[in-house]
């Protein structure tokens, strides 16, 4: 994997920022910190085996490079979308909105 200018910080084979040897994504842990308003020390608490100097390198990680791991976030949260769409039973739903029984 290559190594980035953070320490402990490296990129997967397809460039997704990662804590080096482990597969902890760095947008794990900002999203850990934004939508749970977490601290490192509780990020840590939650990641077992991850050090806090690796979740500072994460979230240092994170924010010097915010727009590009905000942009992989919301690819993420598209690709998710797009699989529950296709998912849904859409026969079902429309049986269950009407109230119609088989």
């Amino acid at each position: 994997m290559p190594a980035t200018a953070w320490p402990f910080i490296s990129l997967d084979d397809t460039g997704v920022p990662v804590i080096e040897g482990t597969r902890t994504k760095v947008i794990e842990i900002a999203l850990d910190r934004l939508a749970h308003e977490w601290s490192a020390d509780e990020i840590c608490r939650q990641h077992a085996g991850l050090t806090l100097p690796q979740v500072h390198a994460a979230l240092g990680y994170y924010f010097e490079n915010r727009a590009e791991c905000d942009r992989q976030i919301e690819e993420g949260w598209k690709r998710a979308e797009d699989i529950c769409s296709r998912r849904q039973n859409t026969v079902l739903l429309a049986k269950l909105r009407t109230g119609q029984r088989r």
